[in-house]
């Protein structure tokens, strides 16, 4: 086939695909551009970002009940500081998605965020990207440095450039268009079969544990976090958190725990409820691990009470070997099979 010929095709492709990423991105940035008009307007043009917080708690309730998720007081704050940053419309770019703009609000200095939305839309930067640009301050490095083509190149080596598929991975364009995201496409084989096993385990304990999300997802200053497994102990009533993660274990996977915890404990907290706790199991062929992140108020009531309810250590170690144990052997016995019917 002439190689030409495929080029051609592919472009055509590649074309269609982008176009598809920004009609979808950009409806959903023109609809969050509204919103935001539209309460502040409700709210007499009222700048304040802590005005109106009754107003919001009402629209968040109807919308989330009317369109689902992606309508919390926090998102349509977000939407309301939108138009207030970016108060013409006409000046909104069709390349950018709703994340790009959300980290856009977070530049103070408007020079340096005309900067980088010009910036972006010029070299095409991926959400990771910009936000790498701004947290390195870029727009400062540039303005002092001497070769501005090195520093303004460096991007393309450090993170991964925007691709049109990324349109179908993106949790808010989802949830804008009504769609559920796949949870099996965050999940490896064997993680998919590890975490089922574990919720499986744990709701046949006994002890209180009611199933309440799998990769449930939470998400600061748009960067998307998924928790594997969340459950509810109406005995301890607190909800607990479990990561799972297949190889080493690392004090950032830890740290990401806590993070959590701080999370369900600030924003999804009942009345009378305990604060939550983190379980982050690694499973690995060497060794197995489990942690616990305790909330930082604990008392030694709780965590007398805690232990009788949760599993011991003991108990997810061994139930995370058992089953990773019998999945790479099942695996190792499959892969022989179809080794041997090749010969």
């Amino acid at each position: 086939m002439n190689e030409e010929f495929y080029n051609e095709i592919k472009e055509i492709l590649i074309s269609a695909r982008n176009k598809v990423y920004q009609t979808a991105n950009f409806a959903m940035v023109e609809a969050y551009w509204n919103i935001g008009k539209s309460i502040i307007e409700e709210q007499g043009g009222n700048e304040k970002a802590e005005y109106g917080t009754g107003l919001l708690k009402e629209l968040s309730k109807q919308m989330t009940q009317d369109f689902g998720k992606g309508f919390t007081v926090a998102n349509l704050k977000n939407m309301r500081q939108f138009y207030l940053t970016f108060p013409n419309s006409y000046a909104l770019r069709s390349e950018l998605s709703w994340t790009h703009y959300r980290l856009l609000m977070r530049v103070e200095n408007e020079n340096a965020r005309g900067f980088y939305m010009q910036e972006t839309v010029k070299s095409q930067w991926s959400t990771r990207q910009l936000e790498r640009q701004i947290n390195s301050f870029f727009y400062e490095r540039l303005l002092s440095s001497k070769n501005k083509g090195q520093v303004a190149e460096e991007i393309q080596t450090l993170e991964p450039a925007k691709k049109p598929e990324d349109v179908i991975h993106d949790p808010y364009v989802l949830e804008f268009l009504g769609l559920t995201p796949n949870d099996d496409f965050y999940e490896s084989d064997l993680e998919q079969a590890l975490i089922t096993h574990l919720q499986k385990f744990l709701l046949e304990l006994g002890r209180g544990f009611s199933f309440v999300a799998r990769q449930k997802r939470i998400t600061f200053d748009g960067r998307h976090f998924r928790i594997d497994l969340v459950f509810y102990n109406y005995i301890l009533k607190c909800f607990v958190l479990i990561d799972l993660k297949v190889g080493d274990l690392t004090h950032q996977d830890l740290g990401q725990m806590q993070m959590y915890v701080h999370y369900y404990e600030r924003e999804l907290m009942n009345e009378g409820d305990n604060p939550p706790i983190g379980i982050v199991l690694c499973a690995d062929k060497s060794e197995s691990v489990v942690k616990y992140t305790l909330p930082e108020n604990e008392t030694q009531i709780f965590t007398s009470k805690y232990k009788l309810y949760l599993p011991s250590e003991e108990e997810l170690l061994r139930e995370l070997n058992q089953e990773y144990q019998a999945l790479e052997t099942g695996k190792t016995e499959k892969e022989n099979s179809g080794g041997m019917k090749e010969e």
